[in-house]
């Protein structure tokens, strides 16, 4: 099992989540489309060569980000950060995948 964490803006959070709810992410138990979701502020500055999806060339932005965690079973992985990749608007998404230990057993 994986955790997988990303940052998206509020324009385009449903559409994200909602891609990776159907590569399979956020299922527990009986339970589907399961998530952790919070408003937090991100901050980047697009370089020569870059494709901004928001903001302008070497100017520091701001602006407001979701950061969703979810976790994704292990052979979803590829094909959830796939679906992320594809549906999420910036060129570089940000997003985090942390290998979970099951401990239970």
């Amino acid at each position: 099992m994986y955790k997988l964490c990303f940052y998206v803006p509020e324009t385009h959070l449903e559409p994200v989540k909602q891609a990776v709810f159907e590569a399979g992410a956020g299922r527990i138990g009986d339970y589907d489309r399961c998530c952790w979701q919070v408003l937090g502020q991100g901050q980047f500055r697009p370089l020569e060569g870059s494709n901004p999806f928001w903001g302008q060339m070497n100017c520091l932005e701001t602006l407001p980000e979701w950061k969703v965690e979810l976790v994704v079973m292990d052979a979803l992985i590829h094909e959830v950060i796939g679906a992320l990749k594809a549906s999420h608007p910036y060129e570089t998404p940000a997003f985090e995948v942390w290998h979970l230990s099951d401990l239970a057993g």
